[in-house]
């Protein structure tokens, strides 16, 4: 699969390109290694070869290690792990080294990195085992070490490479947050050498082989004397360092995430110890990670799920539904969201609101976004004029004649809806898609104020649009596969990933969100400590506790959803206790952050303080308090069994998108894949026996769906290749 071509010219310098045969970016497997070091070996033992340089066929230099490659090198147990990353790096061992005496550090032969573009990951790691990296000066390449992101760590030298060469201090954030920079910023931290136009690259490259002396090829860390910047951790200043950076990744990762854990440990590990045994700390740390199920959970969800959802894995089979001109109804916060998104991926965007003032405030919400994008230095004044120059605002319903998708985002209210809905019909051709973009209301209901409900689908955006990542697409009784596809080429235009779910109360996301809300709630109701709910729930890895959460979303939003969930059920509502509080909070004009009051408390400015003092007041804290474990199975189950229901019920029908859209739309607990991924782990037997507990405890909204005993009962899982772990939440 990976192609690395070799060629000398008539000075005597080799290049290697790096160009993967179908493939947009270069990713690198097993093969592409083993093909990578034979032409080594040919440039190292041509006599008539002065240097090398390495480069790319592409626009970019490389995305990164194919996780596919390490989900197979995961199956094979950790002895295979270890030896195919020890294979790594002796690989990129031996072009630090370039045939240089080891005794002397003499004799090499120079090697160079040239970037064009973007350099992910091992195409980050491969560069800095060269003894020079140079880039071409394109703001658009990001160049970064982000495994973390993916739950894992740079574990073929990045990791020990980048320490010894910034010290620990400096390289923290490119390996615990996985940051990404420009090429100009990437040489500013002194993670590359040198920054040069695109079109002098490969010259610039071949003219600092033909100068390079051999003192250029002897790596710090192979130098007599070598100290690491910012001091090792037998040194007071180094040993600071790494105190620090073991508080901030605790406070960050609340112990959740190995990854961090390891990658930690290598870099502590590895500073006290030449770099030859550092190179094996890595690979054992490394190891470690990917046995762990957390890590191919990660993997699982966060790329190589995510990736397919994002090409069109449930796709219809339809012609291209690319979307030229789309019109958006309500200028408010969520339609100029939408705007602005639409119009940053090159589409013609009518905005249109009840009056030309709100449609104008509508536009000016891309404008301050672009405006702050500016001041950070990421968006030019022409990409400004440009993205803003495909917004047209407008009270006129007549703008919309060239539109083939509609985006309706107004009030949720079902009336109103259908007052736009009938509007917007006039005046559109007449196989223009129509979307609405709805949280809770029914599809299916609402496409009864259509004329074409095949043509109608529900597409629920996350706030803030610009930020969030999940677009959830809601199909109806009636939506044809059209609509499907539309939406989906649509979400997939503005560079967001997309799940498809079939029409039912509150869809997918709210349907798990809420019920987790409720719990949290319900347990202040029943005198938990709130700073137990809380801190039970970033323990186990939630982004936010449930107290915080409906203070974001605020607080009158719930109530208002109770009240119509109430009166759609009626006698069959559950969830009685909850609505006693939040009304309750309501009263007390405590709508959360948007008034400065809620479950926490504010400052003047909307910076929260911490949770209300007056909490115990209206509901006294229990003297008897649960146990950490009981609490987090609660807040997870809640969650959980609404997805595995979900499943059941056939609102999902894919678990990749249950999982992907639980991280990305409301961060469910990332270091498990989500809902389906943490059942996995925890294994479906032991998921039971955790329902049956609270059942009994607290009632049947935690009873075991069947699917979920069918499976105890026959030991099986959701993913095929999945395995409990010995220990889990």
């Amino acid at each position: 699969m990976t192609d690395f071509t070799y060629a000398v010219d008539a000075d005597g310098v080799a290049t290697i390109t790096w160009d993967v045969a179908a493939k947009s970016m270069n990713v690198m497997s097993l093969e592409g290694f083993a093909l990578l070091d034979r032409h080594i070996d040919t440039a190292l033992a041509d006599p008539a070869v002065k240097g090398v340089i390495v480069t790319s066929g592409k626009k970019d230099f490389a995305g990164g290690m194919d996780l596919n490659v390490i989900a197979q090198m995961r199956a094979g147990g950790a002895q295979a792990i270890f030896d195919g990353v020890m294979q790594m790096h002796a690989v990129l061992r031996k072009i630090e080294r370039a045939g240089m005496d080891p005794k002397t550090l003499k004799g090499g032969k120079p090697i160079v990195a040239a970037l064009p573009g973007t350099a992910l990951g091992i195409g980050l790691e491969l560069p800095l085992s060269c003894h020079r990296i140079i880039a071409a000066d394109n703001p658009k390449a990001k160049i970064g070490l982000p495994e973390i992101m993916v739950g894992i760590f740079p574990g073929a030298g990045g990791t020990t490479r980048l320490v010894r060469k910034l010290g620990a201090m400096m390289a923290a954030p490119f390996l615990l947050e996985g940051k990404l920079s420009d090429p100009q910023k990437a040489k500013a931290a002194g993670i590359i050498d040198e920054v040069v136009a695109p079109e002098a690259l490969l010259a610039r490259a071949k003219e600092w082989v033909l100068a390079a002396k051999e003192a250029d090829l002897v790596k710090p860390w192979d130098a007599k004397g070598y100290k690491m910047p910012g001091g090792a951790p037998y040194h007071a200043a180094g040993f600071m360092t790494f105190v620090g950076a073991s508080a901030m990744v605790n406070g960050k990762t609340q112990g959740v995430y190995p990854a961090a854990k390891a990658l930690l440990s290598a870099v502590y590990e590895g500073a006290l110890v030449p770099f030859d045994t550092a190179l094996k700390i890595e690979a054992r740390q490394f190891t470690s990670v990917l046995m762990n199920p957390s890590a191919s959970a990660m993997i699982r969800s966060l790329f190589i799920n995510k990736e397919a959802l994002e090409k069109g894995a449930n796709r219809p089979q339809v012609a291209d539904q690319t979307v030229q001109r789309v019109g958006i109804i309500g200028a408010g916060m969520m339609g100029a969201g939408i705007a602005y998104v639409s119009a940053l991926a090159g589409i013609e965007v009518v905005l249109i609101d009840a009056t030309p003032e709100a449609a104008d405030r509508g536009r000016a919400h891309s404008e301050g976004l672009l405006d702050k994008g500016m001041k950070r230095g990421k968006v030019t004044a022409a990409k400004k004029a440009e993205v803003l120059a495909r917004i047209t605002a407008t009270t006129d319903y007549a703008a919309l004649a060239g539109c083939d998708l509609i985006v309706e985002a107004v009030f949720e209210d079902p009336k109103v809806k259908a007052e736009v809905t009938a509007r917007v019909e006039a005046a559109i051709p007449a196989d223009c898609i129509f979307a609405t973009n709805t949280s809770t209301l029914p599809i299916t209901s609402l496409a009864q104020a259509s004329t074409r409900p095949e043509q109608f689908i529900g597409i629920h955006f996350f706030s803030p649009v610009d930020k969030m990542n999940l677009v959830e697409i809601i199909k109806g009784r009636a939506t044809g596969d059209r609509a499907v596809a539309k939406a989906l080429d649509f979400v997939r235009q503005i560079r967001k990933t997309p799940i498809v779910v079939n029409d039912a109360r509150f869809f997918y996301a709210n349907r798990c969100i809420i019920p987790y809300i409720n719990e949290g709630i319900r347990m202040v109701a029943e005198g938990v400590e709130p700073a137990l709910i809380e801190n039970a729930a970033r323990l186990v890895g939630m982004p936010l506790g449930p107290l915080q959460l409906v203070d974001e979303t605020s607080i009158d939003l719930g109530v208002k959803i109770a009240k119509a969930t109430r009166a759609a059920m009626g006698d069959a509502y559950p969830d009685g206790a909850v609505d006693a509080v939040i009304f309750r909070m309501a009263d007390l004009g405590r709508l959360g952050r948007k008034a400065n009051a809620g479950f926490y408390a504010y400052d003047e400015k909307g910076n929260r303080l911490g949770l209300w003092d007056g909490l115990a007041a209206e509901w006294p804290v229990a003297d008897t308090q649960p146990d950490l474990a009981t609490v987090q199975h609660r807040l997870l189950m809640a969650q959980v069994l609404e997805a595995v229901r979900a499943l059941e019920e056939g609102v999902l029908t894919d678990i990749r998108e249950g999982d992907v859209g639980a991280i990305l739309g409301w961060g469910f607990a990332p270091w498990s894949g989500g809902p389906f991924g943490w059942l996995d782990i925890l294994g479906q037997a032991r998921a039971v026996e955790i329902c049956d507990d609270l059942t009994t405890r607290f009632g049947p909204r935690f009873t075991a769906p069947q699917s979920l005993r069918d499976m105890a009962a026959k030991g099986t899982t959701f993913y095929p290749s999945a395995a409990p772990a010995t220990k889990a939440a």
